[in-house]
């Protein structure tokens, strides 16, 4: 019996050792495209805001990263409509689009260049909702590194066919974190966000 439950837990280690390495070649596959230039659409997909109050409302490091990758593309683009997107989270002060709306506007993009959706609590979410405000065909998407597979992943599912992306580069201290977090989450995006 013991020898059995040995030989089970040793078939149940190797196939998560499978499964782990399976979707960090996903994730990892992800972190090399190379975004379309004149693109129509930059969408930028939310991440943590910080802050007591609409007044003090920051980026966190990572969506901070998004929106400079998202500036850097603007830089070489700029006539290319931007759509940030992000629901208002449980703690925060503000909607993630706001927060991201802002500190674009801060750093020289026109407001007027700039689209919110505000309603979004998921990546599949941000996209279908973004489809809603203006039609979406050739599109560059920005997300973080580790985010980057799945996002184009789920906005192909959505039926947009032009697809291209900005990975941010994770440099924060919860790199790794946010890996480890994105293996369950692409797991789970395969399997149940059609």
């Amino acid at each position: 019996m013991k020898k059995k439950i040995v030989q089970v837990i040793g078939e149940l280690t190797m196939l998560g050792g499978i499964y782990v390495a399976v979707m960090l070649g996903l994730i990892f596959s992800g972190t090399h495209y190379q975004a379309e230039q004149n693109a129509d659409t930059l969408l930028v997909l939310g991440a943590e805001v910080r802050g007591n109050s609409a007044e003090t409302a920051y980026p966190s490091p990572v969506l901070k990263e998004r929106l400079n990758a998202a500036l850097g593309y603007i830089a070489k683009n700029p006539k290319t409509t931007i759509i940030v997107c992000g629901g208002q989270g449980k703690d925060a002060p503000i909607s993630e689009a706001s927060c991201m709306a802002k500190y674009l506007s801060a750093n020289g993009v026109p407001r007027s260049q700039i689209l919110l959706e505000d309603k979004s609590g998921r990546t599949q979410e941000n996209i279908e909702n973004a489809k809603k405000l203006i039609p979406l065909k050739k599109v560059v998407i920005v997300t973080s590194d580790f985010h980057a597979y799945r996002a184009k992943m789920l906005a192909k599912r959505t039926g947009i066919k032009t697809v291209s992306l900005v990975p941010a580069i994770s440099r924060t201290g919860q790199t790794i974190n946010m890996y480890g977090r994105e293996i369950f989450a692409l797991g789970k995006g395969l399997i149940f966000d059609w």
